[in-house]
């Protein structure tokens, strides 16, 4: 599997306020064809980052408008459908109105890219309709924003729920092997087994 990052900066805002976010905006595949992790800020880097390749699929991990906002030029340039978890729908219609995502995604669903299988897992809590893309073959975690290095996405603002994204975490995610890379939706990549220990310390702040 071949695998690109690509960096875009840009606002984040919910609940009235902005702010100034990194994103990562990870480009996973082969040399024919890929899908994009999250189209965020500015489709045109992402474009680069594609190097001519085929776009097979536009994947949002969730609806918060920093890992969406890209999304639609981005299927526009290149005619690639856009997934969306149907939870999240009302964040989609915060930014694109009454522009619709061309397929819904679901705790269970493959998708094949570049010879890869990708398992979709929902994750709720960070947002209603929260997925992470998982890789077996290659032994990779795509977050999104419900597992950082150091901690559970953020929880605290609306559709969000600090108790529901630790029970998910500790389900779904936890029990993927320990091994497993996990890239993040900001920020600095991890592994499975580097932050389930510590599990009991983010429950005690509940």
């Amino acid at each position: 599997m071949r695998l690109d990052r690509v960096i875009t900066s840009g606002i984040f805002s919910l609940d009235g306020g902005d702010y100034e976010v990194d994103n990562n905006v990870w480009i996973i595949g082969d040399d024919n064809e890929a899908i994009v992790i999250d189209a965020a800020h500015d489709h045109r880097p992402i474009l680069e980052g594609l190097d001519g390749r085929k776009l097979a699929g536009i994947i949002c991990t969730h609806g918060h408008n920093d890992h969406i906002n890209a999304a639609a030029a981005l299927s526009d340039e290149t005619g690639a459908p856009i997934y969306l978890h149907p939870d999240d729908a009302m964040l989609w219609e915060v930014v694109y109105g009454d522009r619709r995502v061309d397929n819904t995604l679901a705790d269970g669903d493959l998708i094949t890219v570049g010879g890869s299988e990708i398992n979709i897992l929902h994750t709720p809590g960070h947002s209603p309709g929260g997925c992470c893309l998982h890789v077996p073959s290659e032994g990779v975690l795509f977050s999104g924003d419900t597992l950082f290095n150091g901690g559970p996405g953020a929880t605290g603002r609306s559709f969000s729920s600090y108790d529901l994204i630790l029970d998910t975490i500790e389900k779904k995610l936890f029990s993927l092997p320990g091994h497993t890379t996990v890239h993040t939706g900001h920020g600095d990549s991890t592994s499975i087994g580097a932050e389930s220990p510590s599990l009991a310390e983010w429950r005690s702040k509940q």
